[in-house]
């Protein structure tokens, strides 16, 4: 390889990896502005709407995993 052939290998490896680095950097942060706000919410004083929907969820898919473990053990 030539000089180019350096240079290109050594550029595409560079942008490569500083692309990379800094795609994890936003998508960390978009990850820890939501977890900031949900347990901003789950400390309030009143749920937001969309806090109690995802609580009723879960606790009917705990209801439904938990009947469907009761049955199995039944027979």
């Amino acid at each position: 390889m030539g000089d180019f052939g350096t240079a290109a290998w050594l550029g595409l490896g560079l942008g490569f990896l500083w692309g990379m680095g800094c795609s994890l950097a936003i998508l960390y942060s978009i990850y820890l502005g939501g977890y900031r706000k949900a347990v901003k919410d789950s400390l309030a004083e009143k749920k937001p709407k969309r806090w109690n929907d995802a609580l009723e969820k879960v606790l009917a898919r705990r209801a439904a995993k938990a009947k469907t473990k009761a049955e199995a053990i039944k027979g």
